[in-house]
């Protein structure tokens, strides 16, 4: 099924306003896979909901009550410090066959089904913030009472902003250390190319775009030809060439083990961070 028929007659209701929501508001709204009456937000700052009013046309409200009384999938789009704060509205307003998918970072799907109602449906989501070029990578983990159908729907709202995975929760911090937190380390090393081709000799605008475009093009290359990035990395290292000079100079400075440690070092405090939310949670803190 597309998107659009995954969607078809779905009322969905973004709870906060920023980043991440705009974002997979852009992907359904750019994809055409609902109208624009089926999608609404709230937030607690009216300027933020006249953007989002001013760039898509949907409707907006600083109730969230309302918002959620309305929705029959509701993206839990807050900070995580807040998500206790909102649950217990949602609780109170939400209807019977509502789907709640969480983009709240680090919180569990634990922390939902006991705060709402038993047999609650909860998705929980890890997206990135690529997702705001439509080009983000999410992991999704299905609560126990999911359905297969409340899967098919979580996914199409993130497949209209990029590609998507199902996991076990339990495999949720790792792909906050992959790709959660990746564009972070992707970032450094375009800003790194980019002051490369400035100590030799390029202009900083043509540098940085050059460097921007060819992660973006060694991305697409190994999306689109699904070859092994080692195997693309030999088609463009050829003897006592310049690639190999240069794969020698990452190699002997620990690039690869640098990169592997940063994901570990990511996936262990996203760790420790659900773990303190949920201790706080058992402690009524």
């Amino acid at each position: 099924m597309t998107i659009a028929e995954r969607l078809s007659g779905r009322k969905i209701g973004f709870l906060g306003g920023g980043a991440m929501a705009t974002a997979l508001i852009k992907g359904l709204v750019v994809s055409k896979s609902v109208g624009k009456e089926q999608i609404r937000a709230s937030d607690v700052k009216q300027a933020r909901l006249h953007e989002l009013s001013q760039q898509f046309d949907i409707e907006t409200t600083l109730d969230n009550a309302e918002l959620v009384a309305w929705a029959d999938v509701l993206v839990v789009a807050v900070k995580p410090q807040i998500v206790d704060r909102i649950l217990p509205i949602v609780r109170t307003h939400m209807r019977d066959d509502t789907l709640v998918v969480s983009v709240a970072a680090g919180v569990p799907i634990s922390v939902f089904e006991d705060a709402l109602t038993k047999g609650a449906r909860v998705i929980r989501t890890m997206p990135n913030t690529a997702a705001i070029a439509l080009a983000g990578a999410t992991a999704l983990a299905a609560g126990s009472a999911a359905t297969e159908k409340d899967m098919a729907v979580a996914l199409a709202l993130f497949e209209a902003v990029g590609r998507c995975a199902v996991l076990d929760e339990n495999l949720l911090d790792a792909v906050t250390g992959l790709s959660g937190s990746g564009p972070a380390y992707v970032m450094l090393m375009i800003e790194a190319l980019a002051d490369g081709g400035v100590k030799v000799g390029l202009g900083r605008d043509t540098a940085l775009m050059l460097a921007a475009q060819t992660v973006y093009g060694a991305a697409k290359l190994q999306l689109e030809t699904g070859e092994h990035p080692g195997r693309l990395k030999d088609m463009v290292t050829s003897p006592g060439g310049t690639a190999i000079a240069g794969l020698h100079t990452l190699e002997s400075g620990g690039l690869r083990r640098t990169l592997i440690d940063a994901v570990e070092a990511a996936a262990h405090r996203s760790a420790q961070l659900g773990e303190q939310m949920s201790q706080k949670r058992r402690s009524g803190g």
